[in-house]
């Protein structure tokens, strides 16, 4: 036995199983709920490693489910409903259906996860209407009479992107990456051209070629202004909708959903605003998310703070013959001993993939599959874009900081535990070499409590050296992969990547 780990006992079959699921059209993902309990998140790509997966020809995205349930120790007959706010094809899904209305469904995964017994919430994304307002009390969640004008903010968002040349497929990650080299930039003929009336946010005729004349204009460092502009532009009209809602739901707490939110830059405006005492953003706000909220309104569940490592997980006792069948020289470490040789690579510059515990079920990696890397080492851009990620130069990463550090080291949100939000260093020059230019952002996870205990653990420590709890954390997968789900995953990419240094739950193994 090399962990504590035991087998959760079978619930008992009066247990009432739900099953949601979300990403029809690409990221399927499932999610389920035992008793009201949301217990496990996973979508379909962790599993089948196929990025972007969508449902199997059964129309369900079957592995995930079957992983889910698996980790539960429940055959799929005990699924008693199945909750959805896309059009599945759900004719071999076990269990009665239940059909939510989009932007409802999105509601509530941003109100039910988020603790919060009464919340406003915003939803803004690609879906008609564009915008939605709801009301969160307790566990009813009810929409909230706002006017509707097309495009919204992420429509005209993701227009913004195409008219700087952003194409290829994700277009928005790459105006935000690129806005982020030039952080909180304002250009004054890029605010001419929204506005923002009585019925949302509007763009003057003609904005989008004006807009692409102004990118053209110029090199890198000008197109980076104007991206920078142009978050920051809508940014200013994002938080007077925001104000809006505030003043039309009377609400106190605010809760994020939709596309637009996984852009950290305006999670940050939002969050930094007056007005709500608290903003909350959900771990997966985007459409795989959908998933959740499906599953909790269909279980009728009441509003919880949900924990992001909901994924598979995988014991000591699990990892070991894996390691053994694949013949290789790995070491039983322990907590103490991967924890110290992980901060001796990082010390040395290296980069060290980190596998631990249940997978997070967001977008993001959160300290259970991270690829971490020293903030301070001179080479760490270098390293992470050219050898590791095959980014371009000037590709910037995300930093996880101990939550009561934060305050001392960025200037940003109070709190970001699921890395939505952008920070700038109080010490730019102590952060120097993973600022991918002089007057970058950089995105941050707050690490508290409810992260990984091991992964605040080795924060601690790496701070005790160091000086700060700070270390660059970017998802574990390999070139074009989802983040790797099992044991096999970890292992592939880290002999098939340029990874020093692989702590695999307890074990460790190195080149």
């Amino acid at each position: 036995m090399f962990g504590p780990e035991k087998a959760a006992a079978a619930p008992s079959s009066s247990t009432n199983v739900v099953l949601g699921l979300g990403g029809v059209s690409s990221h399927a993902c499932a999610a389920l709920c035992v008793d009201g309990r949301l217990v496990g998140a996973c979508e379909q790509e962790r599993v089948t490693r196929v990025r972007g997966a969508g449902p199997n020809r059964s129309g369900l995205p079957d592995e995930a489910i079957d992983a889910l349930l698996a980790a539960q120790r429940l055959p799929r007959d005990r699924i008693r409903r199945v909750g959805m706010a896309e059009r599945w094809g759900t004719s071999a899904a076990p269990g009665s259906p239940a059909q939510f209305e989009h932007h409802l469904a999105h509601a509530a995964t941003a109100h039910l996860t988020s603790g919060f017994p009464r919340a406003a919430i915003l939803v803004c994304d690609h879906e008609t209407p564009q915008v939605g307002v709801y009301l969160g009390d307790g566990a009813a969640v009810t929409p909230v009479a706002w006017p509707s004008r097309e495009p919204g903010p992420a429509a005209i968002y993701a227009d913004a992107a195409t008219a700087l040349g952003f194409g290829g497929g994700g277009e928005g990650q790459h105006l935000e990456a690129f806005a982020r080299l030039e952080a909180g930039c304002r250009l004054a003929e890029v605010d001419d051209l929204f506005t923002f009336g009585s019925d949302g946010i509007a763009a003057v005729p003609g904005w989008i070629e004006r807009l692409a004349a102004m990118g053209a204009s110029g090199g890198p460092d000008r197109r980076a202004r104007v991206a920078s502009a142009v978050q920051t532009r809508l940014g200013d009209l994002l938080l007077a909708l925001v104000a809006g809602v505030r003043r039309a739901t009377g609400a106190t707490h605010l809760s994020l959903a939709g596309s637009l939110f996984y852009n950290s830059a305006l999670c940050s405006r939002v969050k930094t605003a007056e007005g709500f005492d608290d903003t909350f953003v959900p771990v997966n706000p985007g459409n795989a998310g959908l998933a959740v909220g499906s599953a909790l309104l269909a279980a009728d569940a009441s509003p919880a703070r949900v924990s992001a490592m909901l994924g598979p997980s995988f014991s000591a006792d699990e990892v070991k013959p894996i390691l053994d069948n694949c013949k290789l020289a790995y070491d039983w470490a322990g907590d103490a001993g991967c924890e110290r040789r992980a901060i001796e690579a990082l010390l040395a510059g290296k980069l060290v993939g980190w596998f631990d515990g249940p997978m997070e079920w967001g977008p993001r990696a959160l300290g259970a599959r991270s690829i971490l890397a020293n903030p301070f080492s001179p080479f760490v851009l270098e390293n992470l874009n050219r050898f590791l990620k095959h980014r371009q130069p000037w590709r910037g990463y995300a930093v996880s900081c101990l939550e009561g550090a934060v305050a001392h080291t960025f200037d940003g949100p109070r709190a970001a535990p699921h890395m939505e939000c952008d920070y700038v260093p109080k010490d730019r020059d102590r952060f120097r070499h993973v600022l991918p230019g002089p007057n970058a952002a950089l995105r941050v996870q707050t690490v508290g409590a409810e992260a990984p205990s091991r992964f605040r653990n080795l924060l601690t420590a790496f701070g005790e050296v160091t000086g700060v709890p700070a270390l660059v954390n970017t998802s574990f997968n390999g070139f074009q992969e989802p983040i790797v789900c099992d044991p096999r995953d970890a292992i592939r990419v880290f002999y098939g990547s340029g990874l020093d240094l692989l702590v695999l739950d307890r074990f460790t193994l190195e080149k």
